[in-house]
């Protein structure tokens, strides 16, 4: 059975935080699981994101990664309606500002809010496309419910809210400890229209036997008049695409061994699509941790230099701080090194910019391949269809992925590393050859992200390097399992909320805008599940 909508807007439910990092992002991404389950047609929707993961669509625009790991939630293909503003930050000040998939212009904050009203129109379109093709949109909110000093410059919060004509679902993250000050702190400090919205409170991350918390329940329910609808224990090691948040701390404390490939991933300071390397990091041969000095490349079979929101600054940093050294130490002791989008071009012989897109100029690179880069516009972003050709890896194994980046590479005399199939369903997409290698191949970069996310290509260069390390191969029957956990994990993740919240109750928030005339009961028009096995 699917909802009918009243006057052709889809039904809205907003998750708003008390602060960042507090969960919305993945509690938005567990309601869409659960609501697609039922058979409804949902879409998520993010107004305004701020994130250097980002993905691009099937039309060639950006977005937010969140927006596309919520949209795969659904059943559904991302579209830029999804998340019509993506800041991008290049520096403390000053953000890419990209609209409807689109750079827009580099901005500073007060710049930015200038141009409110024309980007809030695009927002209201945004939100009006999904709202005729959906019958219920999961609008995920930005920072804290609220920032009472940006209320006459919101365009991700209430403006929305009101906008969707939504109910609030309120998330609080009781890990980070204060969590009846940011609930009670935070419903204070709303106008009461906006008060009236909240229909109930989650209380997430909890750690330790949640029957200990009953009596905190019993205050918050007092305090408030809102329900507790769901206190949900932190799941471990669930393997979802996050956004912003990166466990530098768990990662440092991977062990390298001598039977696993040892990973090391450059921590750059505007590092972007750290997701590149979620995948790799899940197969039971690998040992992945995030770097910070040159001392933490010790032990390491393969360095990886990841994509940069602004390369040059990101090149210096590495020259700054001792970086150049110790990865010539490391492939002249024949470990590999890899370079992905920014890094790619950092690997190079130099990076020009001459329009001044980042800061002008000319830079030297690190020199480990002989490729020249040239910074210009517009943006390349599209999605791509590709082979490989490195060497040792089983020749023609596919990639699919995505490229987004300023720089043109011009290739001196070094081999390819992929080979970009043309494609009828990838617009854009040219055929030719794509990224380098050194002679042999210890060193190689590409524009393409998402590439280990292939289970075939990820097991050949796996394999690849077991090989040089003088380990047996894998079979590739392994990263196909991990390929369809990894897939498995956003019911896993949906299991888990619809096991500690009240999906009843998120269900019938809607009741309460019946009292106003405008729909009946939620759960009416959402069948029963299906009896579903629950994973071990």
């Amino acid at each position: 059975m699917h909802w009918e909508n009243v006057v052709g807007q889809a039904r809205g439910i907003a998750i708003l935080g008390t602060g960042s990092d507090v969960g919305k992002s993945l509690i938005v991404a567990g309601f869409c699981r659960l609501l697609s389950r039922r058979g409804v047609r949902v879409a998520p929707f993010k107004a305004q994101n701020m994130a250097l993961n980002s993905f691009v669509t099937f039309e060639g625009g950006e977005i937010g990664r969140a927006q596309a790991l919520q949209a795969q939630a659904c059943g559904i293909e991302p579209t830029v309606d999804m998340n019509p503003i993506l800041l991008k930050p290049e520096s403390d000040s000053r953000s890419q500002v990209v609209v409807r998939g689109n750079v827009y212009e580099t901005l500073d904050a007060l710049a930015y809010f200038e141009r409110k009203e024309t980007l809030f129109n695009i927002v209201r379109e945004c939100y009006a496309r999904l709202a005729r093709e959906y019958e219920c949109v999961v609008i995920e909110g930005a920072g804290s419910a609220a920032e009472i000093n940006l209320r006459d410059r919101d365009m991700v919060n209430w403006p929305v809210v009101e906008l969707a004509d939504a109910s609030v679902v309120l998330v609080a993250d009781i890990d980070r400890g204060g969590v009846f000050a940011q609930i009670i702190g935070t419903l204070d400090l709303l106008a009461p229209h906006e008060r009236q919205r909240v229909r109930g409170v989650i209380v997430n991350k909890f750690r330790g036997d949640r029957r200990l918390f009953e009596d905190g329940v019993r205050m918050l329910e007092s305090r408030t008049d809102l329900p507790v609808l769901g206190v949900v224990p932190f799941l471990r090691d669930l393997r979802l695409d996050q956004e912003d948040s990166l466990d530098l701390a768990r990662s440092r404390s991977v062990q390298f061994k001598p039977d696993l490939i040892n990973v090391v991933v450059v921590l750059l300071p505007r590092m972007s699509n750290f997701t590149d390397f979620n995948t790799l990091a899940a197969e039971k041969d690998v040992a992945l941790r995030f770097a910070a000095s040159p001392d933490d490349l010790r032990g390491a079979d393969v360095v990886m230099l990841p994509g940069s929101k602004n390369t040059l600054d990101d090149l210096d940093y590495l020259v700054t701080s001792g970086f150049p050294g110790a990865l010539a130490s490391h492939v002249y002791g024949g470990s590999e090194l890899v370079g992905i989008c920014g890094g790619y071009q950092m690997l190079g012989q130099a990076i020009a910019d001459p329009k001044g897109l980042e800061r002008g100029g000319t830079s030297r690179g690190l020199g480990f391949l002989d490729v020249m880069t040239e910074l210009d516009a517009p943006k390349i972003c599209r999605q791509v269809c590709a082979t490989s050709l490195l060497h040792g890896v089983e020749q023609h194994k596919p990639v699919r992925g995505y490229e987004i980046h300023m720089g043109r590479i011009s290739r001196g005399a070094v081999n390819p590393c992929f080979q970009i199939e043309a494609s009828e369903t990838l617009e854009g997409n040219a055929r030719g050859d794509e990224g380098a290698a050194s002679e042999n191949d210890l060193v190689w970069g590409t524009s393409i992200h998402g590439l280990f996310d292939q289970a075939g290509f990820r097991r050949g260069w796996l394999n690849r390097a077991r090989n040089w390390k003088g380990l047996p191969p894998v079979s590739p029957r392994e990263s196909e399992l991990v390929t369809t956990q990894l897939r498995a994990e956003l019911d896993r993740w949906a299991d888990h909320l619809e096991q500690y919240v009240s999906m009843d109750a998120i269900y019938s928030v809607f009741e309460g805008r019946s009292r106003r005339g405008s729909v009946c009961a939620l759960r009416r028009f959402i069948p029963k599940p299906a009896t579903r096995e629950k994973p071990a």
